[in-house]
């Protein structure tokens, strides 16, 4: 099933690289326009989010729809993993705000050993 949105986490990653990546899989970004500490863009007409340092040293990308060319999470991280070849976390599934903490805490981290499952506390 398709996720509403997609939303990964990037480790030492440039906003310059993503943006060239997204340009390529997803069409032209906008200017990327500052709110607070966040940069906003339109990537091929789909809304995207940055958040540099969301957790500690990760950066956080959200595309905010159901159209982008990933079905999960997990598809793009892939993705984004090949082409920018830097750390990549995502959650294994869609997360609901009223499951468990504990649940929450488990994702999954792509790198250049593979891909595994960790828990990783954001809080």
């Amino acid at each position: 099933m398709r996720q509403p949105d997609i939303e990964i986490y990037l480790k030492d990653a440039s906003l310059e690289a993503v943006g060239d990546w997204l340009a390529q899989r997803l069409g032209a970004c906008t200017a990327w326009q500052s709110r607070g500490q966040t940069q906003q863009c339109r990537a091929g007409g789909i809304p995207v989010v940055w958040l540099p340092r969301a957790v500690g040293k990760w950066h956080s990308l959200l595309l905010e729809s159901d159209t982008t060319p990933w079905i999960d999470d997990l598809a793009c991280a892939r993705d984004a993993h090949a082409a920018l070849g830097v750390e990549i976390r995502c959650a294994p599934g869609g997360w609901q705000e009223e499951e468990s903490d504990e649940k929450g805490d488990h994702w999954l981290s792509i790198d250049a050993e593979g891909e595994r499952e960790i828990l990783w506390r954001t809080d």
